[in-house]
């Protein structure tokens, strides 16, 4: 899940509750790797957007550029359906994935729905998601994340919170990006990848107010590949790891 013009795989700001209730609006750098799995790293310009207007939302502050409705169920439940950006595998990022022949994923779009549940852990704000995602070019499938974010730190102009995330794959996600049969590579031998987990990740989230207007926001994160995602020949190393900053304008 990659970002270039609008590719966001883990771009991350803060958890919801992390931040005063405004919106922002900005654009900033990434490094991310070529796709999970890569051993190429690559560089891109992406968009950070933070906006609630009831039932309105759109937001790049829970891993990925998503917008769609939101309503509450209670006081601290929250439910959404969401369209999300998904990004590809591109075989010009990858000498590994040209040399092999390996075709393009190109980017595209998913559906779903999603729960957040924002809550205090004692003195610490917690933010718990859990969304299904199904991509709309059926041959790639469906995915599902659990996220949990801890806000750790904000105080004055500068704020930072932890994450952890899991991700799971059906059968069709994990043989679209991981699999491999005759017809797609000449080079390397047939891979068939099941469902299961798909990856874990964990990082920092941080953010430093410039002035009222203008806010730094950015993310350091780690990545590790599982299950036959990271048994598959495609996978040059099972850990990844991504980075950005981004200057945004709220209002």
């Amino acid at each position: 899940m990659v970002l270039a013009s609008l590719l966001i795989v883990p771009i991350a700001a803060f958890a919801q509750n992390a931040v005063p209730d405004y919106a922002w609006i900005g654009a900033g750098v990434r490094t991310r790797p070529a796709y999970d799995g890569s051993a190429a790293q690559r560089i891109d310009l992406i968009p950070t957007v933070r906006y609630y207007a009831k039932p309105w939302f759109a937001r790049t502050t829970q891993g990925i550029l998503e917008g769609g409705v939101r309503t509450a169920l209670a006081r601290d439940l929250i439910i959404g359906a969401q369209l999300a950006y998904e990004g590809g595998r591109l075989a010009s990022e990858s000498d590994f994935l040209r040399s092999n022949n390996v075709p393009d994923i190109k980017p595209g779009a998913s559906v779903g729905l999603h729960v957040e549940w924002d809550q205090k852990l004692g003195p610490v704000p917690v933010t718990l998601l859990a969304r299904g995602r199904h991509f709309i070019d059926s041959d790639r499938g469906a995915q599902a994340d659990l996220r949990l974010t801890a806000i750790v730190f904000g105080g004055g102009a500068v704020a930072a919170a932890v994450f952890i995330q899991g991700t799971w794959a059906n059968s069709k996600s994990s043989q679209s990006f991981y699999g491999i049969t005759p017809a797609q590579s000449t080079n390397l031998s047939p891979y068939a990848a099941g469902s299961g987990p798909l990856f874990a990740t964990g990082g920092l989230l941080w953010g430093v107010d410039l002035s009222r207007e203008w806010i730094v926001v950015g993310n350091l994160e780690a990545r590790r590949l599982h299950g036959d995602a990271a048994r598959s020949p495609l996978a040059e190393r099972t850990s990844n790891h991504y980075a950005s900053a981004s200057l945004a304008y709220r209002f």
